[in-house]
């Protein structure tokens, strides 16, 4: 249940930036949402700040609420329309509420960055300090609960539309500059470059639709059959070529000397080592039994890719850049790799005869 002083900072887009509008500790804008009360000497830069934002405040909403308006404020959005946006292999739970806004769930946006494979909840991704320059100021007023019918007595946590790609948009810059350090970061900065590029495409189409009148004429998952289609075609650039940052590893571990694209042959049997190797066992094995000879320019990793799926050979070579990229030379390489996937040294102890008089076995 929000109080008064929570009700204005929401208004200003959160508790940093009001506190930013004001020139004041973020530590004191909390306090107020604490105690539900803003100081009196407070009232008139606030109210000053909303006007050039802006933003409604009006004397009365400093006083305390009473219990009835608090709940009134509590009470969240309805979700009239339910529906599943289905994105490449995943799903996104979406809404569009009773006032017309589209809103997703949280954990859905979470789950689709992630793969699935992300523990926690969003708000804990966006605390990265890295990604903080990338995050519009406004993204807490856009994060909200809503009702959904079928779920009762429990809330649903969910964002706006507009706030996800907001979301998407930070990751795909913050990797753009190299600002993301870890595996992880960087997948999920590649998934959410895609989806957005996705969303563009199929934006356009269904403008163009509504501006002809088309949207009547067409089949009703015209636009969701596209979207799948656009965002396969985006990720589609990875399947035909190992990224760049893979060789400036290989190279800086190597101590090679020469241009990336002239790379050394043996960097061959390190990609087979170091990828195929560890990607399900004996991939390799049934690589080399069960992959037919490459065509018309076709390598083993473009033939996996279609036959495996891109998103898990995508994710094993982001992984291990990023381990490379804190690596020393290769063998410092070679020993987390296989500390990581669980892989132990094997250790051979040979015997030899003791040493005689004459030398060794006489």
């Amino acid at each position: 249940m929000t109080n008064a002083a929570q009700n204005i900072i929401a208004k200003f887009g959160g508790q940093s930036a009001l506190a930013d509008a004001l020139g004041t500790k973020q530590s004191t804008v909390q306090h107020w949402a604490k105690t539900g009360t803003i100081p009196a000497k407070w009232h008139s830069a606030i109210a000053s700040r909303a006007v050039d934002r802006g933003v409604s405040v009006s004397p009365g909403e400093f006083s305390p609420m009473t219990t009835a308006q608090a709940t009134a404020v509590a009470v969240a959005p309805v979700a009239q329309w339910p529906g599943n946006l289905v994105v490449g292999d995943d799903e996104l739970p979406c809404y569009v509420l009773e006032d017309g806004r589209s809103v997703i769930t949280r954990t859905g946006g979470l789950n689709f960055l992630t793969g699935g494979k992300g523990g926690g909840n969003l708000e804990s991704y966006l605390r990265v300090q890295v990604l903080q320059p990338f995050l519009p100021a406004d993204l807490d007023g856009q994060f909200f609960d809503i009702t959904i019918p079928q779920v009762v007595n429990k809330n649903v946590q969910a964002m706006s539309a507009s706030a996800f790609i907001d979301i998407c948009r930070a990751y795909s810059r913050a990797r753009d500059t190299g600002a993301l350090t870890s595996e992880s970061q960087v997948s999920i900065a590649i998934r959410a470059a895609a989806l957005m590029a996705a969303f563009a495409k199929a934006g356009i189409e269904s403008a163009i639709h509504e501006a002809t009148g088309y949207q009547f004429e067409r089949a009703p998952d015209a636009l969701r059959t596209k979207l799948k289609l656009f965002l396969e075609e985006e990720m589609r650039p990875w399947e035909k070529t190992f990224p760049d940052e893979l060789w400036v590893q290989f190279g800086r571990l190597t101590n090679w000397r020469g241009p990336i694209h002239s790379r050394p042959k043996y960097w061959g049997k390190l990609v087979n080592e170091l990828v195929y190797g560890y990607l399900d066992g004996d991939v390799m094995t049934w690589l080399k039994e069960n992959a037919p000879a490459p065509r018309g320019g076709q390598n083993y990793h473009q033939w996996l890719s279609a036959q495996f799926g891109l998103r898990k050979l995508v994710e094993h070579i982001w992984m291990l850049i990023g381990m490379a990229s804190a690596c020393r030379d290769m063998a410092d390489l070679r020993q987390r790799m296989a500390e990581k996937f669980g892989r132990e040294k094997v250790q051979f102890i040979m015997y030899l005869p003791p040493v005689g008089p004459g030398g060794r076995g006489k």
